[in-house]
Parts: structure tokens; sequence; C-alpha cells
């Protein structure tokens, strides 16, 4: 048996977790998680499942714990052990041979249970990182965190719009704004864009003067677009907890019904695996010139676009916001609900019992 809360889960848990498959036919990993905590025993449970979605022998079980903490107390303990006794017998395992730990108590713990103790890097030396250091400083530990878990904690911030209204010169603004907080924070362009240069190529490869026009757009070119767009999301939610993303999937059904149609869904299938999100910032194309690049073509169409957008994003139940005004006033106000629901998703909050594991020589 493991146990542990996992708040979050992290690489010292993964050890854990490893050294116990290592050396058992079968791992029991209780997750115990109470109410009062702000990411739910469900989420921890399925992170872990994933994380060792491979790993024979190894099963989650999670199992809710509102029982305060005392390690002094024979009325807490035996409160605490028998919640871990039905999470077990609730899956068909009614004897533990062996509690493996990084904790003090665990020798009490595997005495309850009648079972040997094995301890695992009590000192923390193999991975200096701890639950309290995580939830202390997401940004510093977050490549301490198990890979599931960055996925769905990191903050998604998805920037949309018709063309030549700002969107890809916000991002670039807020990308600069935030990089100073998260160093990591990695760049999440518009990947139909770079498609588009690659596809008149090819044609202009055949058919030499051939003009942007004359391109002949198909549901097989979104696909590899919007799929490739959540790669590159994904991708960048792995490496920092914020992501800031110039379009997504999702805007790329409408660039397909856009270019192709009304009944091409080439893109769609990209909407089975479209990452959670936090907010969509749709640039407003009023009060903005139209600048034609030489691959743009829809200026008289851009209210039409934005309209998309707005009925898309209300129709599929995310959480928008329209930015008007010049660049400064966008801006701010993306920054102020950037700030809000950054602040929001890494605040971890914990009972009044809970302890802090602190390691020697490492800070948050």
């Amino acid at each position: 048996m493991v146990i542990g809360k996992f708040y979050p889960p992290h690489a010292g848990h993964a050890h854990l977790i490893a050294s116990a498959a290592a050396q058992s036919e079968r791992v029991s990993v209780l997750v115990l998680g109470s109410r009062f905590e702000s990411v739910t025993v469900a989420e921890r449970t399925k992170w872990l499942q994933e994380e060792f979605a491979n790993a024979d022998g190894v099963h989650v079980i999670g199992m809710r714990n509102d029982c305060p903490e005392d390690y002094h107390s024979d009325e807490i303990w035996k409160a605490q052990n028998e919640l871990m006794r039905l999470a077990l017998k609730s899956h068909g395992v009614v004897k533990i041979d062996a509690v493996f730990s990084s904790e003090e108590y665990g020798a009490r713990l595997a005495e309850a249970f009648d079972a040997e103790h094995v301890l695992v890097d009590l000192s923390r030396t193999a991975y200096p990182i701890s639950g309290t250091l995580c939830r202390d400083d997401l940004g510093v530990a977050w490549p301490c965190i198990i890979g599931p878990a960055r996925q769905e904690l990191a903050t998604r911030i998805i920037v949309v719009g018709a063309e030549s209204t700002g969107t890809t010169s916000l991002v670039k603004a807020l990308m600069e704004h935030y990089r100073a907080r998260f160093p990591r924070l990695a760049d999440v362009p518009e990947y139909g864009r770079r498609y588009t240069y690659e596809k008149f190529d090819e044609l202009r490869a055949v058919r030499p003067g051939a003009r942007l026009d004359e391109m002949v757009w198909t549901a097989a070119d979104f696909a590899k677009i919007g799929a490739r767009q959540n790669a590159l999301e994904n991708a960048a939610a792995d490496v920092c907890p914020l992501v800031i993303a110039d379009t997504d999937a999702l805007a790329t059904t409408l660039w397909e019904r856009y270019y192709v149609g009304e009944r091409s869904y080439g893109a769609c299938n990209s909407l089975e695996h479209l990452p959670r999100r936090d907010l969509y910032l749709i640039t407003d194309h009023e009060g903005v010139d139209f600048e034609d690049d030489g691959w743009r073509e829809g200026e008289h169409r851009r209210a039409e676009m934005t309209e998309w957008f707005k009925e898309t994003l209300t129709g599929e139940g995310h959480s928008w916001v329209l930015l008007s005004g010049d660049h400064f006033r966008r801006m701010k106000t993306a920054a102020e609900i950037i700030d809000l629901i950054l602040a929001q998703r890494s605040g971890f909050t914990s009972p009044p019992w809970a302890t802090r594991t602190a390691i020697e020589g490492v800070t948050a």
C-alpha cells in the first residue's frame, strides 16, 4: 500500500509508487483528499491512473477523507485507518503485506495493518520536492509535477479573432508581460498560417505564378491544422503553468467553415481532444484598421467572423471576453482577468490541520 494526498502528484510520489511496484506484485495507491482542498480526489486519482497506466500491478484508488489529522491521537489514527481499510476492501484488497512511505509515520501505519514498513527516500534526496513546495510556488515546481497533472493544472488563455483584428499583436504583448513571472512561457503560434505558407509554396512549385486565391482547401488540410494546434498547446502546458495561445483547434473549425463551407468537418476530430479551457479572448474588429499583408482576404467578412466566434463559444459553453478599444485598453482588460484566473488556479486550499513538509536546503 502507498497512501498520500498527492496534492498535487509530483516526481517524488511517482518515485515512491515505482519503488513499491518494483518490489510488489500488486500496489494499491490510496489517494486521500478532503473537501477542503481545491483539487478533487477524482482529478488526482485520474492523473495518477494515467501516469501509471502501463505499470503492471499498480491500482489507484480514490477515497474521500474529511477526517482531521492528529498524529498524537489514537482515536484519529483509528478513524484514518478505517477509511483506508474500507477503501481497500471496496476494491477486493483485504490483506496488506507492506506499506511503502517516505514519512516517519509510515512505521506506525504499517503496524496498524500488520505489515512491513518500507521507507523510501525519507530525506527527499533523490527527488527534493514535496506537495508543500508545489503548492507554494507552482511555477518553480512545475517540472516536478507529473505530466497528466501539468496538462490539467495549466491555465489556458486562447486568443481568437477575425483577420487583422490584433490577435497576434495581443498575444505577443501578453507573452512579454507574463514572461517575467513565467520564464518558461512557450509560444503557441497560429499553425494554420505556417501551413498556408507551405501549401502555397507547394502550389507555386507546380504552377509558378499561381495566386493565393487559387489555393484549394480541403477537410484534410484542416484536420492536420487542428491536430497540430492541439499538440502545440499541450507542449506549452508541459513546460509552463500558463499557456497563451494564438488561436486553437476550435477556431480552426470556423476557418474551415470560412474556406470550405458549412458541410466540411475535418477539424472537428480535433475537438474530441480539445484541452480544458480557462478563457477565450476575442479581439473585436471594430476600431482596428485592416492591414493586408498579402495573405489576407477577408476584410469584408470580419464582422461576420467575429459574430461566429461569439456564437460558437457561447454555444459550446466556454468563458469568453470581447476585447475592444485600443491596444492598451485591450491589454488592461486581458491582464486583469488573467491575473484573477492565475490566482484562483494556483490557490491550493488546505484544512487547518494540514501539515507542511519542509525539505532541508530546498526552498520553493
